[in-house]
């Protein structure tokens, strides 16, 4: 299992959807998670790369986990999820930002996919995080973390991989729109 989420962590880096060292991917396999180690290179995932832990308690190995560890285990927890992926995606990370609360897309994709997509607020690998992000992760396919990235999940990665490109791709375009109405704004304003 661990070359499957070193394909989609090459794939995430690969379309800029995360830096190399940053972000984290899981899979449940049962009563426990398989999930990138701490400070792993996303484009250079190996067997050793990957550890396993429980979802229903916390252990040793949790320390060499991903931080972002905690949020997993609260995502598998409350929702249906096999597959998790945390991106640091730039545009969604811009959109949660300026935008309003939830972001809803402006692109017909978007819409029908996603419909909207909620921001939520907590420090990473925070239990703050964790209580805001699994409840909703029941009803959407993703969230933004304000300032700090997305959280995709799905039955298989692949459906969290598409998650997060489909957000990142709505926030780009979202982010394009508004930046031209503003300027056509500022142009009437100016005549």
């Amino acid at each position: 299992m661990w070359q499957e989420i070193s394909r989609f962590g090459k794939k995430l880096v690969e379309y800029g959807l995360v830096e190399s060292h940053f972000g984290n991917i899981s899979i449940r396999t049962g009563d426990t998670m398989l999930i990138t180690r701490s400070g792993s290179a996303l484009d250079e995932i190996d067997q050793d790369a990957v550890v396993e832990v429980g979802i229903g308690s916390s252990s040793s190995m949790d320390l060499i986990a991903s931080s972002e560890t905690i949020v997993h285990r609260a995502i598998y927890q409350n929702t249906s999820a096999l597959a998790i992926i945390h991106a640091h995606c730039p545009y969604a990370v811009i959109e949660s930002l300026i935008a309003d609360s939830p972001i809803v897309p402006v692109d017909s994709e978007g819409v029908y996919f996603l419909h909207e997509i909620p921001v939520v607020t907590g420090g990473i690998g925070t239990s703050d995080l964790a209580e805001n992000a699994a409840p909703l992760l029941r009803e959407h396919k993703g969230v933004i973390i304000r300032g700090h990235g997305t959280i995709a999940v799905g039955m298989i990665l692949e459906e969290a991989y598409v998650v997060t490109s489909q957000i990142e791709h709505c926030c780009q375009v979202k982010y394009h729109v508004d930046l031209f109405n503003r300027v056509s704004e500022c142009e009437k304003g100016g005549r």
